[in-house]
C-alpha cells in the first residue's frame, strides 16, 4: 500500500481556467482600466482571517523600471476578471481615481485605514 502524497504549492496553483484561483498565482496579474488598457498589476492579495475573503487587491501601477512605481490597496469586489484580457480589470474606476488613492504603506500602523476612509470599509 502505497503512502499519499500530499499536493505541493505548484500542483495547487497549476491552472487558472477554473473559477478558483490560488493567491499565489494573482501576484503579477496585469490588471486593465475601462479602455483595455493595462495600467497595473497586483502586487498582493490581502485576505480577512476570520472569514478567509479576500478584503482587498494590492494594486502596483506607474513608474518606470521599478522606480517610484505606487502601491493602491482597492476592494476586490471592485475588480472583475477579463478572460478576454487574461487579467483583472477596473470597469467603473478612471485612472485619476486610482491615481487619487492614497498610497498603501505596510509600514503603518493601520495601513488600512486610509483605503477604507477613500473607498468605503471592506466588506469583508
Amino acid at each position: 500500500m502505497s503512502t499519499p502524497v500530499a499536493p505541493t504549492s505548484d500542483d495547487l496553483t497549476e491552472g487558472t481556467a477554473g473559477r478558483l484561483i490560488a493567491a499565489g498565482k494573482v501576484a503579477g496579474t496585469a490588471v486593465y482600466g475601462p479602455d483595455d488598457v493595462q495600467i497595473g498589476t497586483v502586487e498582493d492579495v490581502m485576505i480577512t482571517k476570520a472569514t478567509g475573503q479576500v478584503a482587498y487587491a494590492v494594486l502596483e501601477f506607474g513608474g518606470f523600471l521599478g522606480m517610484g512605481a505606487r502601491h493602491v490597496a482597492v476592494p476586490w469586489q471592485v475588480l472583475t476578471y477579463s478572460r478576454r484580457l487574461g487579467g483583472f480589470v477596473l470597469p467603473n474606476l478612471t485612472l485619476d481615481r486610482l491615481e487619487a488613492a492614497p498610497s498603501y504603506d505596510a509600514e503603518a500602523a493601520d495601513p488600512w485605514s486610509g483605503a477604507d476612509r477613500y473607498w468605503g470599509p471592506s466588506p469583508a
